[in-house]
């Protein structure tokens, strides 16, 4: 018989981490994490305190993915830099920016909140003040979490699905467009597909040139 590999820490995230991609976080159960592992629940709080430790881990597990911006760069370029990677690493993971924004994780490791500090950094370096790099940080994360919960499957729908084009189609069918014109104008517009990534790349870029504005007054 094969001897099987001792359970650890990495092993048990990066478990828990494929099988929140797979089914979601209602899928993700210490009970089934167990069961792929082919272990027995109670081993996994070897490695794992509980649950929240576990979705805390998985959240810096996908952190740690995030590329950190060339310092070499103007500011701006590194706040657009780590802030894409953010969104795509997050993007993979989608149930990582929802246990963040539902506050079933609060992740404090440096691992973790490397690209926050990085991001920090480059608002800092565009000559902001504590309050005014506090309110960019806000602008930025409302519009990178944002983003992703209205592009994929949100709080209840499919993790590994882009809600936008079921959205689109639905909307299409129940609108009267004698009722609300311009509103169904914009979906049939659209309704030859849409793209969650580029659209968050054009929304960051209108964000920038806006904080590359309040950087000049300040």
């Amino acid at each position: 018989m094969a001897r099987r590999e001792p359970l650890n820490r990495d092993k048990v995230l990066d478990a828990a981490l494929e099988l929140a991609d797979e089914e979601g976080l209602d899928g993700l159960s210490m009970r089934r994490l167990a069961k792929s592992l082919g272990v027995e629940a109670m081993s996994l709080y070897n490695h794992v305190s509980n649950k929240a430790d576990l979705l805390d881990g998985l959240a810096e597990r996908v952190f740690s993915q995030v590329e950190r911006p060339d310092p070499e760069l103007a500011w701006p370029e590194q706040v657009r830099q780590v802030t894409l990677s953010m969104y795509r690493v997050f993007a993979r993971h989608p149930v990582v920016p929802m246990i963040l924004v539902t506050d079933q994780s609060n992740p404090t490791s440096v691992r973790a909140l490397q690209p926050l500090d990085d991001l920090v950094g480059a608002l800092f370096a565009a000559g902001l003040d504590d309050v005014g790099a506090w309110r960019a940080l806000g602008a930025v994360n409302g519009l990178l979490f944002g983003s992703l919960m209205l592009s994929t499957g949100g709080f209840a729908g499919d993790p590994g699905v882009h809600a936008g084009g079921h959205q689109v189609g639905a909307y299409i069918r129940e609108i009267d467009p004698a009722v609300l014109p311009h509103f169904s104008r914009l979906l049939r517009g659209t309704r030859a597909g849409v793209d969650p990534a580029a659209d968050f790349e054009h929304a960051l870029g209108v964000l920038i040139e806006g904080l590359v504005a309040e950087a000049a007054r300040a």
